[in-house]
Formats: C-alpha cells, structure tokens, sequence
C-alpha cells in the first residue's frame, strides 16, 4: 500500500513545481514509510511514497511503460495481476517487473477504460499519457482506497489525502457547509463531496480524464440488482444448496489470494463475530503459513468480546495478540486520530482502531486481512432487521406479532427495545411511508442530522433548506424503484456508511496512519454480484442476519460465534473525554467559547450547556444524540484546527527520494 500524489500544470510554460510535491510526499510519508520518489517532465509531476508489499526490489514507482509514453504512480493491489500478466504476455506485451503496478499499465496499453473491470483488486491510480497530454485518474469499486483531487488556477492537484493537497499554500482552506451536513447526516460525505471547498473525491467505481485543465469522470461500474421478483416464501433445498456451495467456493479463494498474493507476510483481524472468524478460519484451514492475528478489547465489558476472540484464537492455534483500549486511552489519543481522519466524525470508533494498526506494525506486520464489508453484502446490520420490521408494522399496525418482533430486533442490547414495547412501538412506528426510498435509513439520519441544531446560525444558513437526503434522491438509480426492499435498503448502506465512513475514517486512515493496509475478501467484485443475485431470504432469514454465511461455513466456526447475536462494533463515546482522570487539556482548550467563537462552526451557548451537562450527570449517561454532539463538535474542532487554521496542515519533506526521474 503506498500514497500517491501528482501535479499536471495546463501551460507547459510553467513546469510543475518539485518543491511542492516533495512537501506532498511528506505529508504522505506515513502511507509508504519504505521509499519515496517522483516523475517529471514539462506538464506533469508524479509522487510515490511506497509501502512494499509485492516485488519488494523491483516494484519501485513512478512506473513507465517500455517506450515511457506512460507513467504510473499506484495505490493499492490487483490481486488477480498474474492472471492478467499472463494473457498480456500472450498478446505481445514484455514485462520488466513482478510487480502489479505493471501489470496495470499493460492493461491500459491493451484494453483502455475496460481494462478497469478486469481489475479485482483495491486502487486508486494516475496514469500520465505524454503523448496525449493527459491524465487517467482511477478508483476500485467500492472505494477502498482514496483518490482526492483539486483544480488550482492552471493546474489539477491529486493525493492519496487531503493533507497532500493542503501543502499548496495558495489554496483556500474553508469548511464546505453541504460537506459538512452529508457528514452530521450519513456519517460521511457522499464522493465527490468532501468536508472541505473546493476538494473533490473520485468516486467508487469511477474514472476520470484530466486534459487541458478539465476533468472528465465516468462511471465504470456500479451497485446493481436484479428486478422485482424478489424472493419466494420458501426456497428449495437444492436452491439453497447450490447457492451456499458456490457463496463457500468464492468466499474461500477471495480470501486465499488476499493472503498469499503479498511478499510480505500477512496478518488477520479478529473481532470475535463471524466476519472475521470465518476469513481467519478459512485461511487457517486453506493456507500453509504461520497465522498472526491481532483483536481489540475494551476495559469497559460493555463494549469487550475478548471471550470470543480467545476461542476462536485457540481453536484457530494462531498466534495471537491483542490491545486493550481505556476509555482514556481514547480521549488522550484522539486528536492524532483526527489528523488522519481528515473530517469530523460522530463516533470514536476509529479511535480503538488506530490503536490496533498500531499493534499491527509493531509487531513487524504491514498486511492484515478483515471481515469489513460482509454486513453491506450480506444485510448483517441491524438497521436491515429493523426496516423489515417496520415495513411489517406499517402493512399490519394492529397485528399481534408486533411485540414478538420487537424483542428479536436487538438482542445484544442490554436494554432492548423488547423491554419496553410501549416506547418501542412509538419509536418505530415513525416515518413509515412505504413510498419513501429512505424508509429504512430514516431513523438513522434523523438521528444524527439532530446533531446540527449545535451549528452556529450562520452556518446553518449557509447549509440551507435543502436536506442531505433530498440531494441524495437525485442519485438514486433509474432502476431503484423496481429492486426488493432489501436491495434498496443495502444500496443507500453501500452508497453513503461503507466508502463514506467504514472504509475511509474507520478503515483506510486508521491502518495507514500505521503504515498498514488492509485487505478484505467481502468486497471482492465477484462475491458482490454474486450476493447481490440472491434472494433475499438468503441474506435476512425472517430476522437472522447473513444466513447463507452461517450456513456456508458451519463446519469451521463454533456454535457458540455461529449463534450469538449480531453485536455491531462500537466504543466509549463521550465517557472518553469525561472521565473522572482529571481533564484533557485539548478538550478544554478546544471548547473554550474563544476558541468555538473563532472556528465559526457551532454556538458557543450550546456547546457550553452540552459540555456542563457532560461533567454534571455524568457522560456515561448520555443520550445516543448528545454523545453523537459531543464527537461531533470535539471532532471538528479539531479539523479546523489541524487544517483551516492560519497555523493549518504543513508538513516536511522526506529526508531521502530514492527515485527521481526528470524528461
């Protein structure tokens, strides 16, 4: 996994500035601690910072071509490349390396834009075309690594992070008001949208031509599903069969390749749900090598699932190790995280997960495989049982199954909404027009978008009547309407929380920050389709999340992990800040009503009274709204400081280039 970088000016009369990308390459050192470099010449600069993973001596980038008509700087990995290498090769093309990287440029040579769905992998990477005078500028399907860019007076600036492109001083550092509502509605922006102005994100599935200071992008795949038949009550069982054989057959060699395609030995996350004890059970069982895996606990049992872990390990016999996460651990570490989130959040979670990374690398390890994505795929979260209850409740309000229905909705809640149906039944009854595309997400980002009653008036002007959801209506695809409700209620999930958070603030940033990448056998392209295929009832059986998973892989998981309850990951939000160690100076300093007043984002009347109220009653007992206010607000603040500020984001040189290449 590296970072990647890259300058194309629009008259060849001002060549690219190499002082400024090796600022850039600095800011992107973290992503490829290994070697760093650039390529050069009259319209173009492109920056490598490298993490070396696949030909560790040859795979050195920027890349050309023979002839250096193209140059490539990569992030990411292709994981079917020998397969391509080997039908290139038969079509005349010579290679000089092992490396993916050059398989890439090959494939552009031989197929063009279509060689993008040949690719199964995780990227994001520019292509500079010398003789065409252009840029080819790609992202993997799902979003998994991140492709930013801007245009700046005569030239296009792109980066692996948006710390890169602030190194350009003369660029204007300013919140976007509509970012910044995706983010306090979804959890994240909606690419191309970022939090800030002015910078864009390629999105998932897309391409981009840059030529004479414009950028084209188009879409080269996206999430699709089959029509209006849906599922029927019942399947045979030789249906179930045949799809729970060729779900097992993909799932395995997903993930097999993602463990052996590296030079590099590979680790494994283990969480303690099913995700990652069947990925780390398969490659216990279909793969040769030493297994390491590394797990997250909690000091607080509320949020711990060391138990499970320590089982799974134990029958696995990997070597294993773990870190165990204080509240304050969290506090004390958060604004380190929050550089390398790069836009407000409105949960901690990624905090305890930046703490793992860095287990990760200490231990020598840079490649890690996880169970992220399965619940997108497969409909294991919760709000997917929850829609289909409220889309029961909504065609039958007087039935008797009701309160039953309830109690099955969230079993891992301590005080489960079953527990008092009354409230409950009030609750869930909301919004529940069955026309409404975002029945199921409703709730959700209701929720959170209550979250910016703490922006000051003026930005709350500047965001304006329009919501987030409104605009995201505009999105929807043609076919939208006609899919189950199921698939319609996975596509919002797969559009807005897994590239917009999951993959981003809690995935890409955390691991890299470490220098770690990540690999995840759930979002193969090939998994994907195949399970947006199938019937519903083989994701969410009546309310039993990822069904055809349990049933796939019940011979290498233990019934105590096969049957336990979905718990979602989740870690100590405002207890984090509010602890009774003392006060953290940053969290003081930062909503001091100088310090709100000054960033302009929220009213300091507001923040005062959330803050009391914290230490008053105590953060432990937060409603899910205030502890959502209080990421929020801590988070942000953070980012104006890291990056708006007058003192903003800079970042130094790396001490050594060991490729430079200048035409």
């Amino acid at each position: 996994m590296c970072g990647i970088c890259g300058i194309v000016n629009q008259k060849e009369s001002e060549s690219p500035d190499p002082g400024l990308i090796r600022n850039m390459l600095g800011a992107l050192t973290h992503r490829g601690p290994d070697s760093s470099g650039y390529f050069r010449d009259k319209s173009a600069l492109l920056g490598h910072t490298r993490l070396a993973i696949i030909d560790l001596t040859g795979g050195a980038q920027p890349l050309s071509n023979e002839d250096e008509s193209l140059w490539i700087t990569f992030n990411g990995e292709i994981f079917n490349y020998l397969e391509l290498r080997e039908e290139l090769e038969g079509k005349g093309h010579v290679f000089h390396t092992s490396s993916d990287t050059e398989t890439i440029l090959h494939a552009w040579e031989e197929w063009g834009p279509g060689c993008f769905t040949r690719f199964n992998g995780q990227w994001a990477f520019a292509i500079w075309d010398r003789r065409r005078k252009e840029l080819i500028i790609s992202r993997d399907r799902h979003g998994i690594r991140p492709l930013y860019y801007t245009l700046s007076g005569n030239r296009f600036l792109f980066g692996s992070e948006i710390k890169a492109l602030f190194c350009d001083r003369t660029l204007n550092r300013a919140f976007d008001p509509e970012g910044l509502a995706e983010i306090f509605t979804f959890w994240g922006p909606v690419a191309p949208r970022t939090a800030y102005e002015g910078i864009r994100e390629l999105p998932p599935g897309y391409f981009g031509i840059v030529k004479a200071g414009k950028i084209t992008t188009e879409p080269y795949w996206s999430i699709d599903f089959p029509g209006p038949a849906g599922a029927p009550e019942s399947l045979p069982e030789a249906d179930i069969r045949g799809y729970t054989e060729e779900f097992r057959s993909l799932l395995i060699d997903s993930a097999r390749i993602r463990f052996t395609r590296s030079d590099v030995p590979v680790g494994a996350y283990l969480s303690g749900g099913i995700d990652s004890s069947v990925t780390t059970a398969i490659l216990a069982r279909y793969t040769n090598a030493k297994l390491n895996t590394y797990s997250l606990r909690f000091q607080d049992a509320e949020f711990d699932e060391g138990r499970y872990q320590k089982e799974m390990a134990q029958r696995l016999g990997t070597v294993h190790q773990d870190v165990v996460v204080s509240n304050r651990d969290i506090g004390e570490v958060f604004p380190e995280v929050m550089r390398y989130a790069e836009r407000p959040i409105l949960r901690t979670a990624p905090a305890p997960l930046f703490l793992l990374s860095r287990l990760v690398h200490t231990s020598g390890y840079k490649v890690v495989v996880t169970g992220e994505g399965a619940d997108e795929v497969l409909a294991g979260y919760d709000i997917f049982r929850e829609a289909r209850f409220r889309r029961f409740a909504a065609e039958n309000p007087g039935s008797p199954l009701i309160d039953s229905y309830l109690e099955q909705l969230y079993p891992w809640m301590e005080r489960t909404p079953g527990k008092v149906p009354a409230f409950a039944r009030a609750f869930f009854s909301k919004n529940l027009a069955l026309d409404d595309p975002f029945l199921s997400h409703r709730p959700r980002w209701t929720s959170s978008a209550a979250v910016m009653q703490m922006f000051s008036p003026d930005l709350r002007a500047r965001i304006g009547e329009k919501e987030p959801a409104e605009a995201l209506r505009e999105r929807l695809p043609q076919n939208f309407g006609s899919w189950p409700p199921l698939c319609r209620d996975q596509w919002l999930e797969y559009s807005t929380l897994l590239s917009g958070y999951l993959l981003s603030a809690q995935g890409d940033r955390m691991l890299m920050a470490n220098s770690v990448e990540g690999r995840f056998p759930f979002l193969d392209y090939r998994l994907v389709e195949f399970a947006n295929r199938l019937p519903e009832e083989m994701k969410l059986k009546g309310f039993t999340e990822k069904y055809i998973l349990k049933e796939a892989f019940s011979d290498l998981i233990p019934p105590s992990i096969l049957e336990r309850p979905k718990q979602p990951y989740r870690a100590p939000d405002a207890q984090s800040f509010f602890g009774g160690e003392g006060k953290l100076d940053w969290v003081e300093e930062l909503t001091s009503e100088t310090a709100v007043k000054e960033a302009g984002l929220f009213n300091p009347t507001a923040v005062k009274g959330l803050m009391n109220k914290c230490r008053g009653i105590g953060a432990a007992k937060m409603s899910n709204t205030d502890n959502m206010r209080v990421v929020g607000i801590l988070s942000s603040m953070l980012c104006h400081s890291h990056f708006i500020n007058e003192a903003g984001y800079s970042a130094e040189p790396p001490r050594g280039l060991s490729t430079v290449i200048e035409r």
